[in-house]
């Protein structure tokens, strides 16, 4: 059982039946496509329509939006930590740092769910995972400074709130791909070093 599904269960600490794991895993991959796709507006209802579940099952391990919506930005969070972390020790810093500034770009543009969790959904920015990929992203931008690659006039806190004000940015004003291509192609550029 993962750190999310230890968080989420109804019993922690305590494994979950079989049909119940799978029952949860159905509900969370639902939740994560319909998140993506739509933000948290999405109802719960849908969420289990989507899981092929009875509203019942989605409220037993999940008993608000909220509680669904943390759990399945947590599991897109530890992925992208782990994507993160194998880029830490990338032979070229400056290419290894922009590539997975692309890669948080290509996620929070077509999932809704990461560009909510990046703009500071409550409770998100403070948990474990969160508070380990912002570190793992400190690792690359610090490494990609040390090369030259990036200025070294900025530091994590700084590049977050950029982040975040750019998807934040983008999402409120509905911009398509290729706006928040350019959008971002920008905020990288004020990131090289002159």
């Amino acid at each position: 059982m993962t750190e999310t599904q230890a968080k989420t269960s109804p019993t922690p600490g305590r494994a979950l039946r079989a049909d119940a794991r799978r029952n949860r895993e159905r509900v969370l991959a639902a939740a994560q496509e319909a998140f993506a796709a739509e933000g948290i507006s999405v109802p719960l209802d849908e969420i289990a329509r989507r899981a092929g579940v009875g509203p019942g099952t989605v409220y037993r391990h999940f008993p608000t939006k909220e509680a669904l919506f943390h759990a399945a930005m947590l599991d897109r969070v530890e992925r992208m930590l782990e994507h993160a972390r194998s880029l830490s020790s990338a032979v070229d810093p400056g290419r290894a740092f922009f590539d997975y500034l692309d890669h948080m770009v290509v996620e929070g543009g077509v999932k809704r769910d990461l560009a909510e969790a990046v703009g500071g959904r409550e409770g998100l920015e403070s948990s474990g995972p969160t508070l380990e990929l912002r570190s793992a992203i400190d690792v690359l931008l610090r490494r990609a400074q040390s090369s030259g690659a990036v200025r070294s006039d900025i530091d994590i806190a700084d590049l977050m709130r950029i982040l975040k004000g750019a998807f934040v940015a983008a999402h409120t004003t509905g911009a398509d791909a290729e706006q928040r291509r350019r959008t971002f192609a920008v905020v990288f550029d004020g990131l090289r070093t002159r």
